[in-house]
C-alpha cells in the first residue's frame, strides 16, 4: 500500500507495541527526532494512516485514540520469520500510456469498473454517460490504468475539457500520439497514423464539443481496426456501434434505515464523505451519533460524489449538524474545491453551468420550465406546465 515515511514510522511504533497506548508526545519525539513540530502533524499522519489501512471499513479497528494522550494498535499482531533474501526484480517495462497518477483513491466504483473492462472487449466504442460530478473521468482513468497491459499500443488520454472550438478535436488527439498533421483537414492523417495500432484511446469530456468527437470517433473506428475507444460525456455520442454505460449516484441507504457508524460506512456515499472530511481535517471519525446525519446529507447531495466531497471540506468550519443545517443553501456552501481540480469542479454552481451551457436555446427553456420540480415529475403535468408557459419566451421570476 501506498504510505508515507512519517506514517509508516508511526505504524512501526504502534506496532512494537500492540494493545499499549503509546503517548503522543513520545510518537512525535521518534518520529520528528530533533525537530520541534506541532500535534497537528501527528494528528495528520495518523489520519493518513488509518485510510491507507481502511480503519473503519467492514467494521475493522487498527488504530484506536485515547483522547489527549496517544494511540494504541489493536488489531491482532504476530511475529512471523524473516523470508529469505530474494533476487532484485527486473526493471519494468515501460508502459505506453499518459495517464495522470490518481491522487485519491476511487470509492465505490469497482463494479463499474469492472463492468466497463469487461465491456470494452466486446466493444470498440463504449460511452460512460452522467452528470457533472458523477465521477465519469475518475471511472474512466482506473479503467485505463486496468487495461494498460491489454493492448498492445498502450492506453492514451485526452481531455478535451480546454478546448473552446470544436474544430481543434482532431488536432488535440494527434497532439498526444506526437502526430504532426498539417492539413485544413486533419481526420484522413490521424486516421492514417492509427491504422496499425492496436490501443485504447480515452476521449474525456465530449458533451461541449459532441458533434466533433462524435464524428472523430467514427472516422477511427472505421479506418483502424485495432483501437478501442472509451468516451465520456453529460450525453451519449449518439453513433452506431456506441455502447452506453451510465453512471448511478453513490448509495447512502434509505432514510427509514437506522444506521450506526459502522453500518453507515458500507454505504459509499458515506465512505467518501468520511474519507475527504478526515483529509481536510487530518482526523475525523464518524459518530454512531453523526451517522444518521451524514447518510442524510450524502442522500440530499443525490449521491453526487463532486457534492459531497465539497461538502465534506466544510465539516471543519460548520461541523456535521452545522452543515446539514445549511445545505438548503447550497450555493452559497459548496465552494471548497481543491485549487488543482478544473474550474468547473471547484464549485457546485460551476458544475451546472458547465452544463447548462452546452445546452441548446429549446434544452435551456425546457430545464428552466422544469426547474420548478423539487424531485421527479409526472408524464401528465409536465406537458400542462410546457403548454401554460408556450407563449413566453422567458420563465417568469417564480420559475
Amino acid at each position: 500500500m501506498r504510505v508515507g515515511s512519517r506514517a509508516l514510522d508511526i505504524l512501526t511504533a504502534l506496532v512494537e507495541r500492540p494493545g499499549e497506548l503509546v503517548g503522543k508526545h513520545e510518537l512525535m519525539a521518534r518520529v520528528w527526532r530533533g525537530t520541534v513540530v506541532e500535534e497537528g502533524n501527528l494528528k495528520f499522519q495518523v489520519g493518513a494512516l488509518r485510510r491507507a489501512l481502511g480503519d473503519g471499513r467492514g467494521g475493522r479497528r487498527y488504530i484506536a485514540t485515547s483522547a489527549g494522550q496517544g494511540y494504541r494498535f489493536v488489531a491482532p499482531v504476530s511475529v512471523a520469520q524473516a523470508p529469505a533474501a530474494a533476487a532484485l526484480p527486473a526493471a519494468p517495462t515501460r508502459q505506453n500510456h499518459n495517464l495522470p497518477q490518481q491522487l485519491t483513491r476511487l470509492i465505490g466504483r469497482a463494479d463499474a469498473v469492472s463492468r466497463i473492462v469487461a465491456r470494452l472487449q466486446r466493444h470498440r466504442l463504449l460511452s460512460i454517460v452522467g452528470p457533472g460530478g458523477i465521477g465519469k473521468t475518475s471511472v474512466a482513468l482506473a479503467v485505463a490504468e486496468v487495461s494498460v497491459n491489454t493492448y498492445e499500443h498502450g492506453v492514451w488520454f485526452v481531455d478535451l475539457a480546454p478546448l473552446g472550438d470544436a474544430r481543434l478535436v482532431p488536432t488535440a488527439v494527434a497532439r498526444v500520439f506526437g502526430f504532426d498533421i498539417r492539413s485544413d483537414d486533419p481526420v484522413p492523417g490521424l486516421v492514417g497514423g492509427l491504422r496499425d495500432r492496436r490501443l485504447l484511446l480515452v476521449l474525456d469530456n465530449c458533451e461541449h464539443v459532441i458533434e466533433a468527437a462524435a464524428t472523430l470517433a467514427v472516422a477511427i473506428l472505421r479506418g483502424a481496426a485495432g483501437i478501442h475507444i472509451l468516451a465520456t460525456s453529460r450525453e451519449p455520442l449518439r453513433v452506431e456501434g456506441e455502447h452506453v454505460q451510465r453512471l448511478p449516484p453513490l448509495s447512502s441507504g434509505f432514510p427509514s434505515d437506522h444506521l450506526d457508524a459502522t453500518e453507515a460506512l458500507a454505504f459509499p456515499a458515506v465512505e467518501l464523505f468520511v474519507e475527504r472530511a478526515a483529509e481536510c481535517m487530518g482526523e475525523f471519525e464518524l459518530t454512531d451519533e453523526d451517522a444518521l446525519v451524514v447518510a442524510e446529507i450524502c442522500r440530499k447531495l443525490d449521491g453526487i460524489p463532486l457534492a459531497i466531497e465539497l461538502a465534506a471540506a466544510r465539516v471543519e468550519t460548520f461541523g456535521v449538524r452545522g452543515l446539514a443545517a445549511r445545505l438548503d443553501d447550497r450555493f452559497r456552501l459548496l465552494t471548497s474545491g481543491r485549487r488543482s481540480g478544473p474550474p468547473r469542479h471547484r464549485t457546485l454552481r460551476a458544475a451546472l453551468d458547465w452544463s447548462y451551457e452546452v445546452l441548446s436555446e429549446p434544452e435551456r427553456t425546457v430545464l428552466r420550465r422544469l426547474g420548478i420540480f423539487m424531485g421527479g415529475f409526472t408524464a401528465q403535468s409536465s406537458p400542462i406546465l410546457a403548454s401554460s408557459r408556450a407563449t413566453s419566451s422567458t420563465p417568469s421570476r417564480n420559475w
